[in-house]
């Protein structure tokens, strides 16, 4: 059974009613097929143009332009292939208290604040999410404000306070942030009652880039952005039309073999389903850690990197190994990697990005009945979407397998889309609580092909 790892299970109804929702506008079109392995449906002819409203905005700041653009106190704008961020000369120094250690350091910083950003979607939520490299003896804080639609602001909310490694800090989120009109849970910003018409209209992202006093080093940044996103609360969704027939050869991890190893990273194996979907696709795309990394590992486990990822990808306050940006940070750690998370609105997306070889780790919540074939039911987990059948099918990598050759299912494509895509469902006891909206986390290459460029683009993700 796979253990909720995803979100925390505390929300109310009132809280359920606003977190989790969107999906992007579906006037964005699939790309181009990719070639090779691809096959449209006989007669299938692509989904008709529609043009709602967008649900989903997203916003990353990545070019040399964006980085100049924003505002430099004590950092500064690099070029190159991957333009990014890093400090330049420090204007002014702290005492950090890990509220995980007890441990006070004193720490030099620079800070850049992006351009107010606005939304074409006025949210309820917001998620932010960054790729960078820290080395030992650096870290950085990423802050969220904004304006509503009442004409008022927010504070600056800390969205992450992240490292690489664990040695100099330990990645956190901060929960019991808000302002009485929008709360923090864990890594999302969301309106508290959704009901009332309260929005966030506009938004800014402040990087606070920290380093040890009196060295030269740096972070270096090299995407920082977020995702708004408002829908209407749905317990169902419209099924969508079946349009591709292609499997990715993505590797397949079982969370279960390591169930006991490391309990210190939430409770072991039984919660890895995040790091051991973000595993998978990492080893996709031909990164994996190296045998130094490794080296920390019992050599008795098998499958040590998805220890690994666990490791590197737990969040002290969360208490887990489900924090959403910081699975896609840890996904950046690799060389020439991008990641992000975000929302899609229906499978008919999602085919358009395997078309172009992209899978997509998705986020879902159900009851054992709601998903044929699971043989469980979870408040929150996360499966590698790598395909689609000639039914129109989901072929998914799922963790919560007792093997590693057990991990591929075939899930029922109009199931899989109410689970992924609700907003609201009944829990076992008949309560409502919040479902995800269709988050996933996209990860890919710095230097994606042509058609993946044109995939990811549709939805606003450059």
């Amino acid at each position: 059974m796979a253990r909720p790892t995803s979100r925390r299970t505390v929300l109310s109804a009132a809280i359920a009613a606003a977190a989790g929702a969107g999906a992007l506008s579906s006037s964005s079109m699939p790309a181009a097929a990719a070639p090779g392995g691809t096959h449209s449906k006989p007669g299938f002819a692509g989904p008709a143009r529609r043009t709602p409203a967008p649900t989903v905005d997203n916003r990353f700041w990545t070019s040399y332009a964006d980085w100049r653009f924003g505002t430099a106190a004590g950092t500064r704008a690099v070029a190159g292939s991957r333009p990014g961020l890093v400090l330049a000369g420090p204007v002014g120094r702290t005492d950090y208290t890990d509220p995980h250690t007890g441990r006070t350091t004193a720490w030099e910083y620079g800070t850049w604040t992006s351009p107010v950003h606005l939304s074409r979607v006025p949210a309820t939520e917001v998620i932010a999410s960054w790729n960078a490299h820290t080395p030992a003896g650096t870290w950085l804080q990423v802050e969220l404000r904004g304006n509503y639609s009442d004409a008022t602001s927010t504070p600056w909310f800390v969205m992450g306070r992240w490292a690489a490694g664990d040695g100099d800090i330990r990645r956190t989120s901060l929960d019991d942030q808000t302002d009485g009109k929008a709360s923090i849970w864990t890594d999302t910003f969301s309106i508290d009652d959704a009901s009332s018409g309260l929005r966030l209209n506009s938004y800014q992202l402040r990087l606070t880039l920290y380093r040890k006093p009196g060295t030269k080093l740096t972070p270096t940044v090299r995407r920082l952005g977020a995702m708004a996103s408002d829908i209407p609360d749905r317990f169902t969704v419209p099924a969508s039309t079946p349009g591709i027939v292609r499997e990715l050869p993505v590797p397949r991890y079982s969370q279960n073999t390591h169930v006991g190893q490391y309990p210190e990273y939430d409770n072991g194996g039984e919660a890895w389903c995040s790091p051991t979907s973000s595993q998978m696709i990492i080893e996709y795309w031909g990164r994996k850690p190296t045998p130094a990394e490794l080296s920390w590992v019992n050599p008795a486990f098998a499958d040590p990197q998805v220890c690994h990822a666990a490791r590197f990808t737990f969040d002290h306050q969360y208490d887990g190994c489900g924090n959403w940006p910081f699975n896609a940070a840890y996904a950046a750690t690799y060389p020439d990697m991008s990641a992000v998370v975000t929302r899609l609105s229906s499978l008919t997306d999602l085919e358009s990005l395997i078309r172009a070889g992209i899978p997509a780790i998705t986020s879902q919540s159900f009851l054992k009945e709601e998903l044929t074939g699971a043989g469980y039911g979870t408040s929150g987990h996360l499966m590698t979407v790598v395909g689609f059948t000639a039914d129109g099918d989901v072929i998914a990598n799922d963790p919560a397998s007792p093997s590693n050759e057990a991990v591929r299912r075939v899930y029922k494509r109009a199931e899989w889309e109410t689970i992924w895509l609700r907003t609201k469902r009944y829990n076992a006891t008949g309560k409502v609580v919040s479902g995800t909206g269709g988050v996933c986390y996209l990860y890919w290459p710095a230097a994606p092909t042509a058609a993946q460029r044109r995939a990811l683009a549709a939805f606003g993700i450059r």
